[in-house]
């Protein structure tokens, strides 16, 4: 096995470098969100260590800090799932009953969100609880600023022994650094985008080639070795998987599962090898039908590796005493419209899987809550459910009341954003999306406003905006959009 320091890369390309240092394959891999060829991490300059400084003076209450009950913590992230391909909200064929048994056994929230459906934007909305105009990484090209506070660093000062294992993929020279976080494993390669197998991975600073391994199997096997150290505080881990992004690739045992099933994919969906609505051309032609079906068994692999979570923590007698929350960082369209991948404003982009188990926190299990949750929420709830107050600077809300209460009411709407890239030709847009409509407008006009009446038209295939009677409501949504953007103090990005 092969031990070695990271090495330091240079990012700094022109687009005319840029472009020919990475061709075709570059417009390939920006619509699948693999970063272009951006490193995934950042830290000081010239130094590419992992520093496991200690939290700064985050204010956590003394009686969280003695607490003796405090509850362990897993967060399990993954890449691209949709909120509509699991078991448990009735997809056609998928199965997968471990991550069901997150919502049976606790809440779902299936109307859930990000704030931008893109990869490094959502990362790190979910790990500062704050949308990607106000911690800064607001395309896949954009570095973290390692001044940005993640919830962990709260969670390792409340006295949690903490980490974080998997996908980082948010650009920048080096490592970040990651105040709070004891035990750090993850990967740059394919511009940390990672790969399903042979994925080398970077244990606490170190490269370290993984011959012979499933990534996803990989990361759950640092998972389970973690969770299963001798300690005298509880943990929080931070589980961040590869799957399901572009690529995938099942593992062996899997693969060909789903061979002649319906995969009942839209109509539009046959061949992907042009996109329509002003996306690119990307190569030679690739079945849909290949790709989809991969990308469900690449679903039963996540699951399989979650099933092996909980027999752990069962064995060890630690389930019920543990938070266990599962999100994806976006949804994805399969042809959808004549869409392919994620960034778009439509639900198939912007919607997510969440779920939480929790027996001592969660009344009424197995519940399904149909209010609006956000991926900024996660970090606000998790603090929130361990007693730590939600701090100024979270922009999203603790989902704990619903948790509580099936009556809780969360929010009446909320903000999207995506940000334009070159040369991924998706422009920039701000949207506003309530319980039944949705109000769409692009960055300079570039593109003709969209107005779409969710209830009555799921699929936003009828753009009402010109409609007579939908002009005062039209009137109500603009009000609204620019009072989000001014309470969320937000700022038009024109580099990425």
């Amino acid at each position: 096995m092969e031990n070695k320091k990271h090495p330091l890369e240079n990012n700094n390309l022109s687009r005319r470098e840029f472009l020919k240092k990475t061709g075709g394959a570059a417009v390939m891999a920006g619509i699948a969100g693999m970063g272009l060829g951006v490193l995934p991490c950042c830290g000081p300059e010239g130094d590419n260590r992992v520093h496991h400084i200690l939290p700064r003076d985050v204010y956590v209450p003394e009686t969280v800090k003695r607490r003796a009950d405090k509850p362990n913590i897993i967060f399990i992230l993954t890449d691209d799932h949709r909120w509509d391909h699991l078991g448990c909200m009735g997809h056609p064929f998928l199965q997968t009953p471990n991550l069901d048994r997150i919502a049976n056994e606790g809440v779902i929230f299936e109307n859930s969100f990000v704030t931008t459906s893109l990869c490094s934007p959502s990362r790190a909305s979910f790990l500062t609880g704050q949308y990607a105009h106000r911690h800064g990484v607001v395309t896949n090209h954009t570095p973290w600023n390692n001044s940005n506070t993640t919830f962990m660093e709260y969670i390792k000062a409340a006295g949690y022994d903490t980490a974080f294992i998997g996908k980082w993929h948010m650009p920048g020279r080096d490592l970040p650094q990651l105040r709070g976080i004891d035990h750090f494993i993850t990967f740059t390669k394919e511009g940390g985008q990672g790969v399903y197998y042979d994925c080398p991975l970077i244990i606490d600073g170190v490269e370290t080639s993984r011959p012979g391994k499933y990534i996803t199997d990989d990361l759950t096997d640092f998972a389970l070795e973690y969770i299963k150290r001798p300690r005298a505080n509880p943990f929080c881990l931070y589980l961040s998987h590869k799957a399901v992004h572009f690529g995938f690739r099942p593992p062996k045992h899997l693969r060909g599962i789903y061979k002649g099933v319906d995969l009942q994919l839209p109509r539009e969906s046959n061949i992907f090898n042009t996109y329509t609505n002003n996306h690119m051309f990307v190569g030679a032609p690739i079945s849909m039908n290949m790709l989809y079906r991969n990308y469900c068994e690449t679903i039963v692999s996540v699951d399989e590796q979650t099933g092996r979570l909980f027999s752990t923590m069962e064995v060890m007698g630690a389930l019920d005493n543990t938070i266990i929350v599962y999100a994806g960082d976006n949804g994805h369209s399969w042809g959808e419209q004549g869409r392919y991948d994620k960034r778009h404003p439509y639900e198939e982009s912007i919607r997510i899987p969440f779920m939480v188990r929790y027996p001592g926190e969660i009344r009424q299990p197995g519940r399904r809550v149909s209010q609006m949750a956000l991926n900024i929420d996660l970090a606000p709830t998790l603090l929130d459910m361990i007693g730590i107050p939600v701090p100024e600077e979270m922009q999203g809300i603790s989902l704990v009341p619903a948790l509580k209460n099936p009556e809780a009411e969360i929010r009446s709407n909320f903000l999207y954003e995506h940000f334009p890239v070159f040369p991924i030709p998706i422009p920039g847009m701000t949207a506003v999306r309530t319980d039944q409509y949705k109000y769409i407008t692009y960055h300079n006009d570039v593109r003709p406003a969209e107005l779409y009446n969710l209830r009555k038209d799921p699929g936003e295939k009828n753009n009402i905006i010109r409609k007579p009677e939908f002009q005062a409501l039209l009137s109500e949504l603009r009000a609204e959009l620019e009072k989000l953007k001014h309470e969320t103090g937000y700022r038009y990005y024109t580099k990425g």
